[in-house]
């Protein structure tokens, strides 16, 4: 004799390679409350975050500020100005993003030509610190 054909027969729609359908019934584990994985935050605290934490952070920051008070002021004893500093930087970013662009160019070459950017080096009369 056959055994009886189930009466609640499951059905299964198109297959996709590497990925699994949750069985019904199974899914009651889930459906319960959210559970956030972060902290609520204690009373009195809007955050999270203590206030002797925050007092703390001012301190620090304080004390970096005061830090970079003391560098500026020895520049400026130095005989530099904040001027001619800021320019300096930027001049320095305008240096780094053109020489980002030759870098990317060199490798596009490279790949290009089927060798390494090392190879394309002399060519171009760099030195491979440049």
């Amino acid at each position: 004799m056959d055994p009886p054909a189930p009466l609640n027969p499951l059905i299964r729609g198109p297959r996709t390679p590497g990925l699994r359908r949750t069985e019904p019934g199974l899914t009651r584990s889930c459906r319960g409350a959210f559970r956030s994985p972060r902290p609520s935050p204690k009373s009195g605290q809007a955050d999270g975050t203590s206030e002797e934490s925050l007092h703390l952070d001012i301190q620090k920051l304080k004390e970096k500020r005061d830090m970079l008070d003391e560098e500026i002021s020895q520049f400026i004893s130095e005989g530099y100005s904040v001027d001619e500093l800021e320019d300096h930087i930027t001049q320095l970013h305008e240096y780094n993003d053109i020489k980002d662009v030759g870098q990317m160019l060199m490798g596009k070459l490279a790949v290009i030509r089927g060798v390494t950017t090392k190879e394309l080096y002399p060519e171009f009369g760099l030195d491979m610190n440049d």
